[in-house]
């Protein structure tokens, strides 16, 4: 913070928005800073409102707050790690090693910062069988930023099979009310612009600022067509991996689903939840359109777990994060480095797949 200058990319943008907000505006359309309206869910508005009131909007206060939260969700990340119990304890300094994500938290004070902040913080209930508070946080997880939701399907599969239908119904229940609480004031104003703004899930990225499919035209990478292909071949992996890998020992997903009307169900064990979780959520990253940088810390810290949960050697794991890193801190990207990261993304996923990676249950239980 005190030796690397920072540079303004989000920062003044979202303080014009939230100052929008403070002076009483609701209609999501017009809270608008140099980079257009807010494009992200209420609970963004809330946290950075927050963050205008205890800094004045003064960057380096901001700053030193972002380091607080670098380093609680390092905190919590360790937790999930310590649950899961795959990775050898000096693999833990791979978590602090990122000059990438070092900047996305403390230089560049972005909103992503806060939405993995409630993920992780939701895994770590997860991983306890609390599924409702569980989904509880992750829903204030999605309500900074909706990259949370690659998580979703996983989540949906883990928590039906331990929960159960009713609970599952339950805890989901609660985040749509916490969704709903959120952006009420908001709704109450004008609902569609809200939603229209808030969820915009066609949303087009700017084709300079993305690492991911930079060896592809602009013109293909920002057509339609490429999108739903994309999609397309996101649900079909993640239906694959659920049948073949996660739900393998218990005939399938289909299979594993209709069990779940029983009142005792399968209890994930907090090694095979991270794994899932993690796994789902960078089968999105690898087919997802953009990448702009900050994205990387949506699955940074999921990294060395997934790599130890292959069967690599120690080199070659090593290898592997080592140049996803590199990847991430050329600027701008090229075609070159983009396709080295797809390249790094799919060897990851071909050595889940290998390994069976998140297969093995632990057994039945009441879950709470």
């Amino acid at each position: 913070m005190y030796k690397v200058p920072y540079t303004e990319i989000d920062w003044k943008a979202y303080m014009s928005q939230v100052e929008s907000f403070r002076n009483g505006e609701r209609n999501y359309s017009k809270l608008v800073g140099e980079t257009g309206p807010c494009v992200y869910p209420a609970g963004y508005v809330y946290i950075y409102t927050i963050l205008q009131k205890i800094t004045g909007g003064d960057v380096l206060a901001a700053q030193i707050m972002f380091w607080a939260v670098y380093l609680m969700t390092l905190g919590i990340v360790f937790a999930v790690y310590i649950h899961a119990a795959v990775v050898p304890p000096w693999a833990y300094s791979l978590l602090i090693l990122s000059k990438r994500v070092h900047s996305i938290y403390m230089l560049r004070l972005f909103n992503d910062c806060f939405a993995m902040l409630f993920s992780y913080a939701s895994i770590i209930s997860f991983q306890r069988l609390h599924w409702v508070g569980g989904l509880a946080l992750f829903s204030f997880g999605v309500s900074v930023k909706m990259n949370v939701l690659l998580m979703a399907p996983s989540l949906l599969m883990l928590m039906l099979q331990s929960a159960g239908v009713s609970r599952s119904a339950l805890a989901i229940g609660v985040a749509g009310l916490i969704q709903i609480a959120l952006g009420l004031p908001f709704m109450m104003a004008d609902w569609w612009e809200y939603m229209k703004n808030a969820f915009d899930i066609g949303r087009k990225f700017i084709y300079f600022w993305s690492v991911n499919f930079k060896f592809i035209p602009e013109s293909v990478f920002s057509s339609g067509i490429f999108a739903t292909c994309l999609l397309a071949m996101h649900l079909v992996v993640l239906f694959l991996f659920a049948q073949l890998v996660w739900c393998k020992h218990q005939g399938g997903l289909w299979s594993s689903l209709n069990k779940t009307v029983g009142t005792k169900n399968v209890v994930a064990s907090p090694d095979r939840t991270a794994t899932i979780l993690f796994t789902g959520n960078l089968i999105g990253i690898f087919f997802a359109r953009s990448l702009h940088y900050q994205f990387y810390s949506w699955y940074f810290h999921t990294i060395p777990l997934l790599l130890w949960k292959t069967n690599l050697s120690t080199g070659f794991r090593l290898t592997l994060w080592f140049v996803i890193e590199v990847c991430w801190n050329i600027f701008p990207s090229n075609a070159y480095s983009s396709v080295i990261l797809l390249f790094s993304h799919f060897c990851l996923l071909v050595a889940l797949w290998r390994s069976q990676a998140g297969s093995v249950i632990v057994g039945k239980g009441k879950l709470r």
